[in-house]
């Protein structure tokens, strides 16, 4: 499958007339938690030649590649991407992070370098936040609850703790996040459902645990009354993005 996602990877190369910077996995596959049918959520960034930039025409920033049972492929334009890490886009974090790597060059070592630069905490925990909340209210309240979105459910909660206790962004792995910010009496609990998970397809439902949602409506309550006392967080200027942009743009001929 790595075969064919770099083959893919090539073609959008060829067919879009772009230079692809990063491709990574993302979704439960980079976290820890895949199901065995589960797909390949593949996102990339690319830049375009120096002459796409000096248009007057309004143009796309994004190339939606492919979507089927199994591939789900789509990209970011560079330009994009910056403008969103200087807004401390939670999503930009995580796929920096990635453990599951396709492609790398050294244009995307450099914005590497300066990525935890643009982490805004506030802005990442009303990101997770509103993560919890929706799965807490939209998927785990039925008498059967998908087991996939129990763990979409409890990793925001957890995330938010790291980012208030540390202030950085929260790992990519959720074994190294439950570990750090589980409470112990859950461990067993969760670790039983980790294993559940990786032998049950992305449908598979398990009856409601109301201990486990009665632990995660606490987790939100106690973040939203953190959340509204931390003191606002300063953005850094465009200065090192802007540069960035421009050298790997005017180097891309």
């Amino acid at each position: 499958m790595e075969e064919i996602i770099k083959q893919n990877l090539e073609e959008i190369e060829r067919m879009e007339n772009v230079k692809i910077l990063y491709a990574t996995e993302s979704g439960s596959r980079m976290w820890g938690f895949a199901s065995p049918d589960s797909d390949y959520d593949v996102r990339f960034i690319y830049v375009h030649p120096v002459e796409f930039y000096l248009k007057l025409e309004k143009t796309s920033d994004v190339i939606e590649w492919k979507l089927d049972e199994v591939l789900d492929i789509n990209g970011w334009d560079l330009q994009k991407m910056l403008r969103l890490l200087h807004t401390s886009n939670p999503t930009l974090f995580e796929w920096a992070s990635s453990p599951l790597v396709y492609k790398i060059t050294p244009e995307w070592e450099r914005i590497r370098g300066v990525v935890n630069d643009y982490f805004i905490s506030k802005t990442s925990m009303y990101h997770y936040l509103s993560m919890a909340k929706r799965h807490i209210s939209v998927y785990l309240e039925t008498p059967e609850v998908s087991l996939k979105k129990y763990f979409y459910g409890i990793r925001p909660v957890l995330a938010c703790k790291w980012i208030a206790e540390k202030g950085t962004p929260p790992p990519v792995l959720f074994s190294e996040l439950m570990e750090s910010e589980l409470d112990d009496e859950f461990k067993p609990l969760i670790n039983d459902l980790l294993r559940r998970k990786t032998d049950t397809s992305e449908s598979g439902k398990i009856p409601r645990i109301d201990e486990l949602n009665a632990y995660i409506k606490s987790e939100i309550e106690r973040t939203e009354s953190l959340i509204n006392s931390l003191p606002k967080d300063q953005k850094s200027g465009f200065e090192e993005l802007d540069k960035i942009f421009t050298d790997i743009v005017l180097n891309n001929r």
